[in-house]
């Protein structure tokens, strides 16, 4: 497989992902214009377009790239949701043609309540549950249902590249950096974030097992995590309630 991640806005990632002949899907289209850029630059032809959930940023492009491609939305049950031919839901499989692939759908309430990812073929698309070294807003869920999402990542394979929508690592790893300040491979993953940003390169797609190194919020569990919950005041947390200071702290996190 073929992939890239396609910039779009002010800081999403969108993801084209294309085999040999040039049969591509596209996943969380936000814009149009930057994906039928991609596609005739590498004269890729568009089959499908995958969704992960209802916010504009991730489908604002889908009306103009079904006109133009005529292609299945492949999408989890959400009014929100627009231009749908496929409804999937956790533990569905999704089957694509061509290119010739397989996803298993993942139920990840917690940034939305009907967010889903798709995992498969070495990828995670994760929309916004888990950002690299950080993990999304809590919009329309509870802490209790986001690290649960985030808690079904864990039998995924090591070296599953991690796609998700936007470039956030940079800022992720400074608030990670001010929990887990002694953490090796976190300080090499803000070195590697460095040199890629300055190069003017993309910080993603991460490696999963890279992220259970360095991303606090896969960490909860972590004695690092843990001392700094209770530098806080809170000496005897649950691992939910570690994860929620997590986020809430991260919330309002300046530095």
């Amino acid at each position: 497989m073929h992939w890239v991640p396609v910039a779009a806005l002010s800081d999403n990632y969108i993801w084209l992902v294309a085999d040999d002949e040039g049969n591509a899907f596209v996943v969380d289209p936000g814009e149009a214009a930057p994906v039928e850029a991609a596609l005739a630059k590498r004269g890729w032809r568009l089959t499908a377009i995958l969704l992960t959930h209802h916010h504009n940023d991730h489908i604002g492009g889908v009306f103009d790239l079904v006109r133009e491609h005529d292609v299945e939305v492949i999408a989890p049950l959400d009014t929100r949701i627009p231009y749908k031919t496929q409804i999937v839901d956790d533990g569905d499989t999704v089957t694509l043609d061509a290119p010739r692939a397989s996803f298993k759908v993942i139920g990840v309430p917690g940034h939305t309540r009907t967010h889903i990812a798709y995992a498969g073929e070495g990828f995670l698309f994760c929309g916004d549950t888990l950002f690299s070294v950080g993990c999304g807003r809590l919009f329309e869920g509870t802490p209790e249902q986001m690290l649960a999402s985030l808690d079904r990542f864990a039998d995924l394979p090591a070296d599953t590249l991690v796609c998700c929508a936007h470039e956030y690592t940079a800022a992720n790893i400074r608030f990670a950096l001010s929990v887990d300040p002694d953490n090796p491979d976190l300080r090499r993953r803000s070195d590697e974030v460095a040199r890629l940003r300055a190069e003017g390169q993309p910080s993603v797609p991460s490696r999963l097992a890279d992220e259970y190194a360095s991303n606090p919020f896969l960490r909860v569990d972590s004695d690092a995590v843990a001392r700094w919950v209770g530098a806080q005041g809170n000496h005897h947390a649950s691992r939910v309630e570690r994860f929620a200071a997590l986020r809430q702290a991260k919330d309002t996190f300046t530095a």
